[in-house]
Order: C-alpha cells, then structure tokens, then sequence
C-alpha cells in the first residue's frame, strides 16, 4: 500500500463536556475550567477528542490504520509518551486550529522483537491565532503475542470487578497519591477521551487476544493523573513545558503510587508499583517531567 505523510489542519472546538466528565473523574475537589477560563496541560486530549466513524475502526477499536498514520504491519500499540510546550493558552469553549503531521516512522529491534516508533507533531492555534501548545506524541506498534489458551486466562479478581468508591488519587504523604483503578474509571476515561482500544474494558480480548494478564489502564490517563498532581499542590506554578514517558503497563486494580520529587526547573513525578517509602524495588510505570515558567 502506498503511504505519505500529510498534513491535516482542522478546525476544532474545545468542548466544555469532556473537560467536565474529566473533573467528574478525577473527583479531587478542584473545580473543572469553566468557559474562558485556561485549559490545565494536556487536558485537550480530552476537550479535542472525536470520535471516528465505525467503519473506520480496526479489530482492536482504535482507526485502521493507512490514513493518517502510517499502514503498520504490526498490531499491538502503546502510546509510549511524548513531550509538549505551552507558549500560550488555550481556553474551554474556543474554536482553535489543530495542526498535526506523522513526523518520523522508525523501524527497532527491541528485547520482545520488532517494533516500529510513530512521532505525531501537533501544534494548536488559539482563537486569535496565536500558537498555544507544541505536541509530540510517540506511539509504538510491537509484534502480536502468542496465542493465549482460554484455560491460561485468570479469572478476574473480586478487586478488579468492584468499585472502590472514592476518587482514583488519594493522597497518600506529602507529594505522593495512591492512583486507585478499576474498570468503571477505565471505561469512564475511555469515554472521555473517544478511546474505543479494547485493551482497557474488553477482558476477553486484552487476555486472551493481546495477551495481557488483565485490562491495561490508559497511558494518557496514568500521564494526566500525574499532572493533576501538580494542580492539585496548589502551588499555581505554571508549567512552560513538560515530557512523559510511559515504559510498563499499569493492570486495572494493581497497586500504584504516585511521588514527585522537586528538580532545579520544575518537578518529576512518578507512577511505580509500590509505596516509595517502603524498602525493596519498585517498577516505574510512568514519568512525567515538568518546567515551570
């Protein structure tokens, strides 16, 4: 199939409904941006998220791809990371432009196999033109996983198919949170976001089709958990730009902690498997690096 990157320029509305279904997930107290007022970093994922048409949809519910992102042989996609600036503002309820080009597609060979790097650049103009945030996305398709024998599938636990109640960060010491997950919060950030993978509500199919021990929290939303953080510090420092990287999956109920550590620019907050105070290793799921102004 013959492929070229393009450019695609949209005109696009920062919608007031996610912004708020965000807030009523997050549940921590802080009121969501009214209209006018600034968007918080990296919640136009959430304001600018559109849902594709279903004809357009592949097997694992994200777009086929060979349109806009390049036809990539490989079928399993990790939304690896990526990093932004904020030269401006963009405000809840405007009608901004949204600029966005496949920058690079890089063919690795990783420890699990062949892998193939996508970069997205996205810049985005506010209501008077003036640009407001620089963004590039990483995203990473892998080799699919050998098959999985319905016998080998754990059954879901009574954790993982209960609620807890309560808002998914939790303070936890100063500048950590626990980051409580279950399927009700993937599905809710799922929507919020018009993210249709199936790895994040489908159980059958994120075990036994892609593999996984049980349904994979959302890079994006382990990334923006981790800069509600910062909103939530009440410091009101505002960040200039920011970098994020997401390098192990996050499985639906499995303990996380968040802890963020002061840097001579800004701050560096961590997604890891176990309480950062406790003695013995922990695994780092996700980074997130912020500048202040």
């Amino acid at each position: 199939m013959s492929w070229e990157p393009r450019t695609e320029t949209t005109e696009e509305y920062l919608d007031p409904g996610p912004v708020a279904a965000l807030t009523a997930l997050f549940d921590d107290g802080l009121p969501a941006p009214a209209p006018g007022e600034r968007l918080p970093p990296l919640w136009h994922w959430a304001a600018l998220a559109r849902w594709p048409v279903s004809s357009l949809l592949a097997a694992d519910g994200h777009p086929a791809k060979g349109d806009f992102l390049p036809p990539v042989e490989l079928p399993r996609r990790m939304f690896a990371g990526g990093s932004a600036s904020f030269p401006g503002a963009l405000r809840v309820g405007d009608t901004i432009r949204r600029v966005a080009r496949v920058e690079s597609v890089t063919e690795k060979q990783g420890r699990s196999g062949a892998l193939v790097l996508v970069v997205v650049g996205v810049e985005l103009y506010a209501s008077d033109g003036s640009l407001a945030v620089t963004e590039r996305q990483n995203l990473i398709y892998r080799e699919a996983p050998a098959p999985v024998a319905v016998a080998d599938v754990p059954a879901p636990g009574p954790v993982a198919t209960l609620s807890p109640g309560g808002p998914p960060l939790m303070p936890d010491g100063a500048d950590r949170w626990r980051l409580v997950t279950d399927p009700s919060l993937l599905m809710r950030f799922s929507a919020a976001t018009a993210n249709a993978h199936r790895i994040h509500y489908d159980w059958p199919y994120a075990t036994r089709v892609e593999g996984y021990p049980g349904l994979v929290v959302h890079g994006p939303l382990m990334t923006l958990s981790l800069a509600e953080t910062h909103r939530l510090s009440g410091t009101g420092q505002a960040v200039r730009s920011l970098s994020h990287r997401n390098s192990a999956p996050l499985f639906c109920a499995d303990p996380a902690y968040l802890a963020a550590t002061a840097t001579p620019s800004g701050k560096t907050v961590e997604v890891m498997s176990a309480d950062p105070t406790a003695p013995g290793a922990s695994r780092v799921h996700s980074t997130l690096e912020l500048t202040f102004d």
